[in-house]
């Protein structure tokens, strides 16, 4: 019976360690280098529906996936050891961003400039919101303790991407378009200094102010997050043979 007991321990033990491996490759920082995602040639619609197909169908994988390691779990026995790897799964689960956030927060919505606005020899660009402007954001709340972010409902983690290609931003190989909508949990006194002192974000609401660009700001005693649901999966570049 205790050899039966070490054995399930241990396959516990390696399930951990596989995980918190992805977890900790999870953490590696990835994001876009500020520049926008512009091809050459090509039909970018297709390539942006292609992309977001994919994702989507990465997205079943990895909920099916979570589905298994959840089943496993439940069904092994108790022990105090098991207990406690169960309990630091699931605190690495929440560091990850791969669990439910909720509690005090700051939802910030981004618009572009209402169409006719602003005369015709106004270079459009300021009247759009770049990729840029929704970094500057989302790293300021980061910066002022933010436990969790999400963009258009979908929860940020350390490998997230924001790319802006064409009108529209790409978040992990989904399309959108604005208005852009930041949620965060966190310490809300200390995120919302943190957004008013940030350089990028003061330059920004000099556009709003200028242009008529869309900024919002709201404070809420309950922001609810829901769990990432993509893949952890790193990838990179590959040299051509």
């Amino acid at each position: 019976m205790a050899g039966s007991t070490r054995r399930r321990t241990w396959s516990l033990a390696v399930l951990l360690v596989a995980t918190t491996a992805g977890l900790v490759f999870a953490a590696a920082h990835a994001t876009s280098a500020g520049e926008d995602l512009r091809p050459a040639g090509g039909d970018v619609a297709s390539l942006v529906v292609e992309r977001s197909q994919r994702v989507e169908q990465r997205k079943a994988e990895a909920e099916a996936l979570q589905q298994e390691i959840d089943d496993a779990l439940a069904g092994i026995g108790g022990g105090r050891a098991v207990d406690d790897l169960a309990q630091r799964l699931a605190q690495l689960r929440d560091v990850a961003g791969l669990s439910v956030a909720r509690g005090p927060g700051v939802t910030v919505t981004l618009t572009d400039a209402p169409r006719g606005s602003a005369p015709s020899d106004i270079d459009p660009n300021y009247l759009v919101v770049h990729q840029q402007d929704i970094q500057a954001f989302v790293n300021a709340l980061w910066a002022g303790g933010a436990e969790a972010v999400s963009l258009q409902g979908q929860r940020l983690i350390s490998t997230s991407a924001i790319i802006c290609v064409g009108s529209t931003v790409v978040i992990d190989g989904r399309p959108y378009s604005p208005p852009y909508v930041i949620e965060a949990v966190g310490d809300v006194p200390g995120m919302t200094y943190s957004l008013a002192v940030s350089p990028e974000i003061v330059n920004y609401e000099r556009y709003v102010r200028q242009y008529d660009l869309g900024l919002r700001v709201q404070r809420s005693d309950d922001v609810l997050l829901d769990a990432y649901d993509g893949t952890v999966e790193l990838q990179h570049a590959r040299p051509l043979d």
